[in-house]
């Protein structure tokens, strides 16, 4: 970590209201092998990993999975990014990805932790041509598609990214009728590309122990495992 990204996070860190409480995206980053984390967040990362110990795997494959949609989408003509709940900076983010394939490809990063996008707003707009970091919600999408309009043409093929984001919506939320609304802005030749959280082919014991963790977290998941939501897929519109 150089100088200027010290200075960064030190400012990120002023900006926490409370950093002995976990952080979704923290603890996130920190199984991806990141550093942008405190100790509440490595704390309930390694209490998660102990109940589940492929978690950290799952997110490096949920990673690695998000470059592979984005490739293939990319290949297939798609020029604009939608990443809603697009978490910390990390490696080979969605722009990068892209912009390999297509220089002139543009992404509007979406998330709802106003600290995410304090940190995204500082490491991905500045120097990085195509790229728009806007704080806004899944559950409103008018509002985050209003506001990436700046860089969005949604006249034309976008693909709107839902990575392990979904599965911090409850039922309640109804997050079939959020894609569904999501899906609904899009013009014709866009895609809805989705990775969701399941309990299936875990034990229910230690899935509930590493739900727990998340219980006191900044937002706890609702895992797919009874849901009529998919583990992955991509959907063309």
């Amino acid at each position: 970590m150089n100088d200027a990204e010290e200075e960064m996070r030190a400012q990120l860190t002023a900006r926490v209201l409370n950093t002995a409480v976990p952080n979704v995206a923290r603890i996130y980053d920190f199984m991806l092998g990141g550093k942008d984390n405190f100790a509440a967040d490595r704390d309930a990362a390694e209490r998660i990993m102990r109940a589940i110990p492929h978690s950290a795997l799952a997110c490096r494959q949920n990673r690695d999975f998000l470059g592979r949609a984005v490739r293939a989408l990319a290949d297939r003509g798609v020029r604009q990014f939608l990443d809603i709940g697009s978490g910390l900076p990390t490696r080979d983010n969605v722009h990068e990805i892209a912009q390999r394939a297509a220089p002139a490809a543009r992404t509007a990063y979406v998330d709802y932790d106003r600290v995410v996008v304090t940190h995204a707003r500082a490491l991905l707009e500045k120097g990085s041509a195509g790229v728009l970091v806007i704080e806004g919600d899944l559950r409103d999408p008018g509002k985050s598609f209003g506001e990436a309009r700046g860089l969005i043409d949604f006249s034309e093929a976008v693909a709107v990214l839902l990575f392990a984001v979904l599965h911090f919506l409850t039922d309640a939320d109804d997050p079939q009728a959020v894609v569904a609304s999501l899906a609904g802005h899009l013009a014709p030749g866009s895609a809805v590309a989705i990775s969701h959280l399941t309990g299936e082919g875990t034990d229910p014991g230690k899935s509930l122990a590493a739900q727990r963790v998340y219980q006191s977290a900044s937002a706890p998941p609702s895992p797919a495992h009874g849901r009529k939501s998919p583990g992955s897929s991509t959907t063309w519109t």
